[in-house]
């Protein structure tokens, strides 16, 4: 009995053995037109095998791709776009990308927090420029919920924070709150006076049921 093990490496798993067999018997084909055709049924049966994979653009491309890849780069056919990719090129690593480099401190305000403070830092002193800076205190004490809940975090805190990312240029006022979610709670009040004002109109006294002295409820006539 023949296990897998004994067997030569699949040079891709995901398309199994019999792929595999094909091409390395399309690599013996002498006549070029019969390898071509073959070739490209050895494509047809790949895109077979993963249909779900057909809406994804240049897919075939991928395939004749892996199909040069099974057979080790040693197959005379042509692709239906461009030339046979090459060992060289499939083994060639994509350059580097650089990391952005940025200041260590206070890590979980956030990279956001840093631009908004250097834009705040070029604008001129005036009414603008201090609204602005609330806005940074209230973004500040969000992303500090955001990743410490467990943690209470003061008004204090976060002045003193953005007076130390500011170097000192940007404050805000001791007797101003810093609150990130006014929006929200301003939202939440909108929806209770929507919900109290159904609530009030079905207890008026020309609505459909009543309630007697005894507090249970009746139906009017």
């Amino acid at each position: 009995m023949q296990y897998n093990s004994s067997k030569e490496n699949l040079e891709m798993p995901e398309y199994g053995r019999n792929v595999q067999l094909l091409v390395n018997h399309a690599r013996t084909i002498e006549d070029d037109e019969f390898r071509q055709a073959f070739a490209e049924k050895i494509v047809e049966l790949m895109h077979q095998m993963n249909p779900q994979n057909r809406t994804i653009e240049d897919y075939r491309t991928k395939l004749w791709k892996h199909l040069f890849q099974i057979a080790r780069f040693d197959l005379k056919v042509m692709p239906p776009e461009g030339d046979p990719p090459t060992k060289e090129e499939f083994m060639a690593k994509p350059s580097k990308v650089p990391y952005p480099k940025a200041d260590a401190r206070f890590r979980h305000y956030g990279t956001n927090v840093q631009r908004m403070i250097r834009k705040a830092r070029d604008m001129e002193a005036g009414p603008k420029r201090e609204a602005f800076t609330g806005v940074i205190a209230s973004y500040m004490k969000l992303a500090y919920r955001t990743w410490n809940r467990e943690h209470f975090v003061s008004d204090e805190v976060i002045k003193s924070d953005l007076i130390s990312l500011s170097e000192g240029e940007l404050s805000v006022r001791d007797s101003i709150y810093v609150d990130p979610i006014n929006t929200a709670r301003a939202n939440e009040n909108s929806k209770d006076k929507r919900r109290g004002g159904k609530r009030s109109n079905n207890n008026r006294s020309g609505g459909k049921y009543g309630r007697n002295n005894n507090g249970k409820n009746y139906r009017r006539k």
